[in-house]
């Protein structure tokens, strides 16, 4: 049956590049909203045509997921029958600064999207063919010990930033529409996403750049946390199977099986950056690498078991670290007319009061 998306928070960066994958797979009509904050760019969509009629395979509007009115006029104008929820206050360093947003955008923003479509599910008969995918992160299960097993999904949440904390918050609302209400929803859980088009406040573009700008290299504490790292495609791909195979109450976790120190991963954009650059850059990468006081509650380790979703959709990855690194290189690299206008004045400040330093 041909799907109407709803896919919130679709001009960032898993978002849009859900939608272009989803756009390239499925003839299923796409209708992207987004609030277009400081991370949200038009220009992540760029090539997408809209003709504003009712029947459009490709649908922009800018808007505020916590807005009731405009989500009931979205899932009846376009016949929405599943909304993909990526729309989040994501970094956890915005959360420590100001933890007010996330929880208005990722708790209140969540509640809104799921009374509003459970009202349209149960207006219309309570279809089988209906869902509510939540897009989640790894960060809900909190800090893992070094010999620790990788995650489950019948792990207990225990987050520990307020922006993880905000985003169990919004999980657990999931899991309530599905138990008391019947909504058919699904969890996905993802650890580190990388690759094009991500917002240079993240670890590897943020270390892309300052490498091709000669700046510091900003790593926390001794740089030993260990991140589970999933190409972005991946992770894309991995939603589209749930949505296909995935069962309604579920949780899924998704990861690229690829766990590596903070301090490697920037020690391989150097040489990677290097490899590409050579005397064309300012300093030599290795260089620039800083040590800088750990951020307050930072978690040791995330890691992901991916045997269910493996084994339920039998989706599979396609990227190992080492290509898809270099497959994000080339495009930071090849996409400075993208990058650029991102590093504004505001950019620059929540640069200083992060790190003490200007960009």
């Amino acid at each position: 049956m041909a799907k109407s998306l709803l896919v919130t928070g679709g001009a960032g960066f898993i978002g849009s590049n859900f939608v272009r994958y989803w756009y390239k797979h499925y003839g299923d009509r796409v209708v992207v909203l987004d609030a277009l904050t400081y991370a949200g760019n038009r220009q992540n969509l760029a090539g997408f045509q809209q003709n504003d009629t009712e029947d459009s395979r490709f649908v922009f509007v800018e808007g505020d997921v916590c807005d009731r009115a405009l989500i009931e006029q979205l899932l009846a104008t376009y016949n929405i029958d599943t909304v993909v929820h990526f729309a989040a206050e994501s970094h956890v360093d915005r959360s420590i600064l100001g933890p007010g947003v996330f929880v208005r955008t990722n708790v209140v923003g969540t509640g809104v999207l799921l009374a509003a479509m459970c009202d349209r599910w149960q207006a219309q008969g309570n279809p089988d063919h209906y869902c509510f995918l939540q897009v989640s992160t790894d960060e809900v299960y909190g800090s893992l010990d070094m010999d620790a097993a990788p995650s489950v999904e019948t792990d207990a949440y225990c987050p520990s930033s307020p922006y993880s904390a905000s985003k169990a918050g919004a999980d657990h609302l999931v899991r309530a529409y599905y138990k008391t209400y019947g909504l058919p929803t699904i969890i996905t859980c993802c650890s580190n996403n990388y690759g094009p088009y991500q917002f240079p406040e993240k670890l590897i573009p943020l270390m892309c750049l300052n490498i091709l700008l000669g700046k510091p290299l900003p790593i926390y504490g001794d740089g030993q946390n260990v991140r589970d790292w999933l190409h972005v495609h991946d992770h894309c791909s991995a939603l589209a199977a749930v949505l296909e195979k995935g069962q309604p109450g579920s949780v899924y976790n998704i990861g690229g099986c690829s766990e590596m120190t903070n301090l490697a991963v920037v020690q391989r954009l150097c040489d990677l950056m290097a490899e590409a650059m050579g005397e064309l850059l300012p300093v030599e990468p290795r260089k620039l690498i800083t040590f800088v006081r750990d951020r307050p509650g930072h978690d040791l380790r995330y890691a992901m078991d991916i045997t269910k979703i493996q084994r339920e959709t039998g989706w599979a990855l396609t990227y190992d670290f080492a290509s898809g690194l270099k497959q994000t290189v080339d495009w930071y690299l090849a996409n400075r007319r993208w990058w650029e206008p991102l590093l504004s004045s505001e950019y620059e400040a929540y640069y200083k009061a992060l790190y003490g330093k200007t960009f």
